[in-house]
Parts: structure tokens; C-alpha cells; sequence
């Protein structure tokens, strides 16, 4: 018996051992040796650290130009990437720790990955850090996703987002209240940091689109996931350290803390609609959670199976979601369009001509909002050349894409940012500012049909893409309608992938009183 035991205290090591060794070494160079023999190079993979080492460096000597206003932004979001993107034009892989990733820049091919309904290519697993700061719709797979699309679907119905138009202009009038004051109070000109003002106002709009008459715990909640996102954000350094995530550390017991906080006030809230639905007791305007919850009845009732419908803890998920997509997708959209106006004065012109003419100085409705085909064309465009985020997908088995046989373990990179700038597909101004491009709709864009993806594709395009548009277009059509607008001298030009696109340093803006 004592001769087993020590056999088993020595084999159980070994194993171990023999696993790790696999994980970290054996199968990176196995899979490594499959990409090259189809032709997909990169840096090799160092062990443990994959390319990580090359892309900090590189990331520290290429500091943005402060003067520098390139729309060729690849150099400053990632080095690396851009090094590898230029080397190898179709495809590469880069080696993100043990994790293989092959960048993919044939739009056919992300749209064959993007429009897939087997379940080929799914999410990424997501890290246990990120269910103490968001998860929903976004993150999960298979008939969990399935079921809550549907459910949540007709909550973000055209329609639907029609009934919300009062609570966004609520909040555009406030929002152009305080420029006024500050630009009237300052001599008819001021400067602000916007990217600071719009992920305050696009707070305000989802707490008030997603919680009406519970407006003020609302906006408590979302400074609350403010900042959980700030602390999520530090504590990403250290998740390649898993152990690091149990030590009661400032931020781990902060982000906790704030989960709870969120968890209470978000489950009194929907506990409180539940009841007063059940009950019939509806108010006539509608927001998002009362749109989900009676969805969410209707399918308990007609299935007769709790199975059918989504838990208390899931609306939960998705009021949290509601809050990261809604207002951080928004927030850079609408930032990025004050910027690119302010490079470009003259789309900026035309942009307030066609809003006076079409609102003069009346508050937009919805069908004068459809009407503004220069704004929607300045957006589309802002879109293209600053997405929200790249794509990842998974590969769990061997798996066929194009001329391609991935291995399991392989994750895709879809470089929308590439893409997005391709001249091949977007002609030789492909790296330029024109929304002319969009003057005919997306599909006459660009060669192919299929080479614009800023909210994704398929299946799993953006739920809320209808709900950030209009959003964007009242906001904008009445900061044109108020002021005009230039960088300020303090501005500087450094785009920065962390979770989605955006400004490194602010967005330093110099508004004027019209």
C-alpha cells in the first residue's frame, strides 16, 4: 500500500508536468507547424509569451505624432500588427501568450465566419473577470443565445426606438443646456474634453431609455459600471496571473463590492417592474426593461415552461449589457464624429447646412431624422474608419474556412480596421475622410458588397446598431444646429484599442456659440 502511494506521488507530478509542457509548448509549435505548412507565417512563437515581448516594445517606440491627424491609424492601435499586416497582405498569426491568432482580412472569409449558424466558429471563452463586469446576450453561445435574441429582439424594433425618441431628447436638451452656459459664460467659445462629455450623456440616455421612471437609480448604476469598467480595465494586467484574481487586492475587493451594489439595486428595480406587470399596472411609455420583461411574460405564458423564458438573474445580465454596449459604442461613435469634423471643416458645413434646412432650429423628430442623408452618410463613414472593436472567433476542432483547415485551439482576428481601409475595395482614397462614398447606401460603397462590418454580421450582428444611430443622429443634428466647432491645439491624435477604439488622451474640442 505505502509502494502504490509513493508511485502515485511521483506519477500524479509527472503528469502534471507532461500537461503543462504540452499547453505551453508542444501544442503552440504543433499548431504553428500546421499554419506554416498552409502558408500562414508570423513571428515564432516564444514560449509562454507568445508575441507579447515584440508588441510592447514596438508599442513604446511608436508614440503618437502630437500634430499628427492620419486616418492611417493601424501604426498607433497596434505596431505589430500593422508590422505583420504589411508583411503578409491575406493573412498572418501572431501569438497572443499561448494562443494562436490568425488575422483574417479577406471580407469573404469574415463573412463566411460572421454569417456561420453551426456553431463553427463561437465567442471566445470569456475570462472570469469579465463576470464581475458584463456579460448577456454578447457573451453567450448555442440555445442560451438563441433564447435571449428572441426575447430581447422587439425590445429594439424601429418602432419600439420610436416610443424612446422623448428620452434621448431629454437628455440631448441637457446635454446642449450645459454647453451653452459654459460657452455663454466663457466669451461665445470654450473648450471641453468630449469623449468625457458623451460617455456621461450616453449614461444618462441608457439610464433613462432603459429604466424611465427609475431615472435617478439608473444613473447611480451606471456610474457604478463606470467604474467597474476603470477597475476591470487594471485589472486585465494581471490576468495572465489567475491566482492573482483570488488575493483580496484593492481592486478585486472594489470590483466585488460594485457587483453587489449593481446586483441589489438592478434586482430591486426589475423585481419591482415584474410585479407591477404581473399586476397590470404599465405606464404608457414604455423604456427597454419594461419591453423585455413583458416579452419575456409572453413567452412564459405561451410555453408553459420556465425553460422558455429568462431568469430574474439573466435580465440581470442584460441590464448590465445594456449599459457597457449601449453607452461605450456610442460614446466613441459620436467622439469621433465631433473629431473628424473638426479635421474637416467643410463636411462640417455641409452637415449644418442640411440640418438648418431640414430642422432650422426646431427639435428634430423621427422622420426628420430619416431625412438627414448627409449626417447619416458622415456617420457611416466615421464608422469606417474607426470601428468600435475587431472580432474574435474560436476554433474548437479542426475546421474548413476558405481554403483554410484550422486546427482546434486557433483563434480568428477579424482586422475590421484593415478592411474598413482596403483600396482595393474602397478605391485609392481609401485611407481618407469622405462620406461621399455613402452618398448611394453601404452596399454601392465599396466593391464588394460585403466589406463593411462595424457592427458586425449575420446572425449576431449588433442588436443595438438602430438604437446607437439614432442616438447618434439626434445628438449630433443638434450640436450642429448650436455650435461650431474645431480641435483645440491640445488635442492629440492617438487612437487606442483597449476594449473598443478610442481617443488615448481625450478629445480636446473648442466649441463656438453659432
Amino acid at each position: 500500500m505505502a509502494s502504490m502511494l509513493l508511485i502515485l506521488a511521483l506519477i500524479i507530478p509527472v503528469i502534471w508536468c507532461l500537461k503543462f509542457l504540452n499547453k505551453i509548448w508542444w501544442t503552440p509549435k504543433r499548431i504553428e507547424k500546421q499554419l506554416k505548412k498552409q502558408g500562414i507565417h508570423g513571428h515564432p512563437y516564444r514560449l509562454l509569451l507568445g508575441n507579447m515581448k515584440e508588441m510592447m516594445k514596438l508599442a513604446k517606440e511608436n508614440r503618437p505624432n502630437p500634430t499628427g491627424s492620419t486616418h492611417d491609424i493601424m501604426p498607433l492601435v497596434n505596431p505589430f500588427l500593422h508590422k505583420l499586416a504589411s508583411s503578409y497582405k491575406n493573412t498572418f498569426v501572431v501569438w497572443f501568450g499561448t494562443t494562436p491568432r490568425v488575422a483574417i482580412m479577406d471580407p469573404k472569409l469574415i463573412k463566411e465566419v460572421l454569417s456561420n449558424k453551426s456553431g463553427d466558429f463561437p465567442k471566445p471563452e470569456i475570462i472570469p473577470l469579465v463576470k464581475l463586469f458584463a456579460t448577456g446576450l454578447a457573451t453567450y453561445e448555442g440555445q442560451k443565445w438563441s433564447k435571449h435574441r428572441r426575447i430581447i429582439n422587439p425590445a429594439f424594433h424601429m418602432e419600439k426606438l420610436k416610443q424612446m425618441l422623448p428620452a434621448f431628447s431629454t437628455c440631448c436638451e441637457e446635454l446642449i443646456q450645459k454647453w451653452d452656459n459654459l460657452v455663454s459664460g466663457s466669451g461665445g467659445s470654450c473648450e471641453l474634453d468630449v469623449f468625457k462629455e458623451f460617455q456621461n450623456f450616453t449614461g444618462d440616455v441608457i439610464s433613462r431609455a432603459a429604466f424611465g421612471s427609475s431615472f435617478e437609480e439608473g444613473r447611480l448604476i451606471f456610474l457604478l459600471q463606470k467604474e467597474q469598467g476603470k477597475l476591470f480595465l487594471q485589472a486585465l494586467a494581471y490576468e495572465q496571473f489567475p491566482l492573482l484574481r483570488f488575493l483580496p487586492t484593492k481592486v478585486n475587493i472594489r470590483m466585488r463590492q460594485i457587483y453587489k451594489e449593481v446586483r441589489t439595486l438592478l434586482r430591486g428595480i426589475i423585481e419591482k417592474r415584474e410585479k407591477a406587470i404581473q399586476m397590470g399596472n404599465i405606464s404608457d411609455k414604455e423604456d427597454l426593461l419594461d419591453l423585455l420583461l413583458k416579452t419575456n411574460l409572453n413567452e412564459l405564458q405561451e410555453n408553459h415552461n420556465s425553460d422558455a423564458s429568462m431568469t430574474t438573474e439573466d435580465v440581470f445580465e442584460e441590464c448590465r449589457l445594456f449599459y457597457f454596449a449601449g453607452q461605450e459604442t456610442t460614446t466613441n461613435l459620436l467622439t469621433w464624429t465631433m473629431i473628424l469634423l473638426s479635421m474637416h471643416i467643410d463636411w462640417q458645413e455641409r452637415a449644418r447646412e442640411e440640418v438648418l434646412q431640414i430642422l432650422g432650429k426646431n427639435k428634430p423628430t423621427f422622420d426628420d431624422l430619416n431625412h438627414l442623408k448627409i449626417v447619416n452618410m458622415i456617420l457611416l463613414e466615421v464608422l469606417r474608419l474607426y470601428p468600435p472593436a475587431w472580432l474574435i472567433r474560436s476554433i474548437v476542432k479542426e475546421t474548413k474556412l476558405g481554403d483554410f483547415c484550422f486546427p482546434a485551439g486557433v483563434e480568428l482576428l477579424m482586422m475590421m480596421d484593415i478592411v474598413h481601409r482596403d483600396p482595393e475595395q474602397w478605391g485609392e482614397d481609401a485611407m481618407e475622410f469622405n462620406p461621399e462614398r455613402f452618398s448611394e447606401g453601404i452596399s454601392k460603397a465599396s466593391k464588394d458588397q460585403v466589406s463593411y462590418f462595424p457592427f458586425g454580421y449575420g446572425p449576431r450582428i449588433c442588436i443595438g446598431q438602430n438604437f446607437a444611430m439614432l442616438e447618434a443622429k439626434l445628438a449630433i443634428s443638434q450640436i450642429l444646429q448650436h455650435f461650431w466647432f474645431e480641435l483645440s491645439p491640445t488635442y492629440t491624435h492617438a487612437p487606442s484599442l483597449i476594449l473598443t477604439l478610442q481617443p488615448k488622451y481625450g478629445a480636446q474640442i473648442i466649441l463656438h456659440k453659432l
